[in-house]
């Protein structure tokens, strides 16, 4: 019997493990530099970043109890958002956690030094010292037990609430006018620079697996530790400002110590002291504990180099992560200045917590397997608030935590694009929800497109002057069967070109016998066709042009013409083929087909091949009318993906089935086109349509060389600049 987790995990062990990990060297230090920014409305920056942090802790619960096994944010990223933006998180969380660190020792440092008759100036060197004892600690081995991280928790909350009981009574009013002394601004700069004092709270994901009854205890746990810390912060930073000069505290290094003497005595002073060493201890080890295995696990998963995911023979411990986190928290203690780490070590909390929120929309989103044991309140609109409220903190706390971010998130976007990209082939659960969006957008447009024809839909087709009736038959009766889907008349229009010194008026009123023979051979065609057909003869100097000013002036819905070769030569090279030129200026789609050396014949079945991207509307139109009319069915397939990963082919067949439910015939999908099956299966196409941006692709222009079928090119006319900007974009996330 394989071994398992017992959920043993109840309530009040889910509140002492949130409490613990958020209660710790953040409310030593930062009031003091918060108050510098708000004023006594530093009281509500608390209560505000508490209520802040509540989507991501929700959503991070959520992923823990779908994924128990994945444990670290990094990881729960990576599998949703994709390998490119998990990269940027987990540099981005080892960094904040670095920071954190940074911070508690650079922050209780002078706690420390209130023991000993030392200047200030040694703060720096002690917190050198210290990082360096940790991080050898950390190397060699020796572990915290749990039972001495719960007597820390519950000395520090002893002290820290008996400094709240016996603080209240000498509280003064005075301290707290003028209340909004920073504004607006100043109450979101420092809600973002406290923000970091609440990253604990997500810490309970990590043992999601062992609670018992997740559903309940895991949301309880998490909002009811919240409330708890957010409430007894609160209560702290009050009582620090109203017992003590909120200008002396803002200048002390040592803020709760100050409060403390003025209320509580040497007795209560020496109970912050202690609790403020717990704290710098237990803060800093964690934070190298935690961030050294960011790199560890990125190293696993091929993002960074192998080495950092190797352990001690030795020791059995991450050496060279753990010793390179030593060296980012020895760089940042002697040269970044307690604020800047403050505020960097909240903004990539901050920028991390924003990726979070996403990645739970885009596992819901998604088709990779997701089954949380419990599932956040109020989706998605609790995400999207996290994500808003984050970024605009992000924006309130000034240039260097603003620099820092963006800096982050380039690198780690340089990183994996230099490093990381061609060593993995996975995609996130976003990548897959995009693409699913996508398809359905374009399985939306398809379904117009099919449903807007009328009796006003004309087909125009537009042949050579000199043209016989086998040659005329295939493209009457193409577009006979597109005219016929949409209850529409089909035009077909011989385009004769005369020499520029000979008159068109001269020209028209001569009737050559090429006319009579037109005239003649359409008119058996439209008895053959159950559809309108109407003919003529356009005389003209330019061809081209002609074709598309008659288009514009039958108002055409379809341009249905011969596919030539381009022009060679000079002529070529400046202006293109003739035939390019009308697909640019058409003002309605254009059909190109080719009929083969074999003719158009029985369309049993009609191919429908792309290279990426969902599918142009027109082209699905068009192929399901042509086999309609040739009681046929159609294949779909993808030239270009013969690698899809089984995510990929999941979404695509899924898609080809929403699309499949629009058609009026069978739709067999050929998924991945790369199986030799599924190639042998398109190649019995009797016709394939391809669209006219996508056949110069490298795998489908090596396909329709290598074939004898007949082709038609399907050219969907985007009227908007706008449309075009977005269908290209679509394809390059499909």
């Amino acid at each position: 019997m394989p071994k398992a987790l017992e959920r043993d995990l109840g309530l009040p062990a889910v509140l002492a493990i949130s409490i613990g990990a958020m209660v710790g060297s953040g409310i030593f230090i930062l009031p003091a530099l918060a108050i510098k920014i708000a004023g006594p409305a530093v009281i509500f920056a608390y209560v505000l970043a508490g209520v802040l942090v509540v989507p991501a802790a929700l959503s991070k619960a959520e992923m823990a109890t779908a994924m128990p096994e994945a444990g670290g944010t990094y990881l729960y990223i990576e599998r949703g958002m994709g390998p490119l933006l998990g990269t940027v998180a987990g540099i981005g969380t080892w960094f904040a956690l670095s920071f954190k660190g940074a911070l508690a020792l650079v922050g209780g440092v002078p706690y420390l030094l209130l023991l000993f008759d030392v200047p200030p100036s040694v703060t720096t060197p002690v917190a050198l010292g210290l990082a360096v004892l940790l991080v050898l600690v950390n190397v060699f081995g020796a572990k915290q037990t749990g039972r001495l991280q719960v007597i820390i928790v519950i000395v520090m909350l002893a002290a820290l609430v008996w400094f709240v009981i016996g603080g209240v009574p000498a509280v003064r009013q005075p301290n707290y006018t003028p209340f909004f002394e920073g504004g607006i601004g100043g109450l979101l700069a420092a809600t973002g620079l406290v923000f970091v004092s609440y990253a604990g709270v997500t810490k309970v994901a990590s043992v999601a697996e062992e609670v018992s009854n997740p559903d309940r205890n895991i949301p309880l746990g998490i909002l009811g530790s919240l409330a708890f810390t957010t409430i007894l912060y609160a209560l702290i930073v009050t009582v620090m400002i109203g017992v003590t000069d909120p200008t002396n505290i803002a200048k002390s290094a040592t803020p709760m110590a100050v409060a403390a003497e003025a209320t509580l005595g040497s007795a209560g002073v020496g109970a912050v002291i202690l609790a403020a060493l717990l704290a710098l201890v237990s803060t800093a080890n964690a934070g190298i504990l935690s961030s050294s295995r960011y790199p560890f696990a990125m190293a696993r998963d091929a993002l960074v180099p192998d080495s950092m995911a190797s352990v001690s023979e030795r020791f059995g411990t991450p050496s060279n992560s753990i010793t390179l986190t030593g060296v980012v928290l020895l760089i940042l203690i002697a040269f970044v200045p307690i604020l800047e780490i403050a505020k960097l070590a909240s903004a990539f909390q901050i920028l991390v917590f924003v990726l979070v929120n996403v990645a739970v929309v885009a596992f819901r989103n998604g088709s990779t397997t997701y089954e949380p044991s419990f599932t956040g309140p109020w989706y998605p609109w609790v995400q999207v608030f996290g994500v808003v409220s984050g970024l605009v903190l992000l924006t309130q706390m000034g240039a260097v935590p603003l620099v820092g971010a963006v800096v982050l998130t380039v690198a780690g976007v340089g990183w994996f694009l230099v490093y990381g990209r061609n060593r993995v082939d996975r995609e996130g659960a976003a990548v897959d929800a995009v693409r699913r969006q996508v398809g359905r957008n374009a399985v939306d447009r398809t379904r117009r497109v099919i449903n807007d024809g009328g009796v006003d839909y004309r087909v125009l087709v537009a042949l050579d002057h000199e043209v016989s009736k086998a040659e005329e038959r295939p493209f009457v009766r193409a577009a006979a069967a597109v005219a016929r889907a949409n209850d529409g008349e089909v035009v077909v229009t011989r385009f004769e070109q005369v020499p520029d010194q000979v008159s068109l008026t001269y020209a028209s009123e001569t009737e050559s016998p090429a006319d009579v023979q037109f005239e003649t051979q359409t008119g058996e065609l439209d008895d053959e066709f159950d559809v309108p057909v109407s003919s003529g003869t356009i005389v003209c100097h330019d061809v081209r042009h002609a074709v598309v000013n008659y288009a514009d002036h039958a108002d055409a819905d379809l341009l249905l013409m011969e596919d030539a070769a381009p022009s060679r030569g000079l002529r070529g090279l400046l202006f293109g083929s003739d035939v390019e030129w009308v697909l640019r200026h058409a003002p309605c789609d254009v059909g190109l087909l080719n009929v083969g050396p074999e003719g158009l014949g029985d369309l049993d079945i009609v191919g429908v091949l792309s290279d990426e991207g969902p599918y142009d509307p027109a082209k699905i139109a068009v192929a399901d009318a042509l086999a309609v009319a040739g009681g046929g069915s159609i294949t779909l397939a993808y030239a270009g993906r013969p690698d899809a990963s089984e995510i990929e082919e999941r979404t695509l067949q899924d898609y080809h089935a929403e699309v499949a439910a629009l058609c009026s015939v069978p739709v067999e999908s050929c998924v991945p086109f790369g199986d030799t099956e599924n190639a042998e299966a398109f190649t019995d196409a009797d016709l394939v349509v391809v669209s006219a941006k996508e056949r110069t692709n490298d795998a489908i222009a090596a396909y329709l060389t290598g074939t004898d079928r007949p082709v038609l090119v399907v050219h969907q006319q985007e009227s908007e600049v706008h449309g075009r900007l977005v269908r290209a974009i679509e394809r390059r996330l499909f």
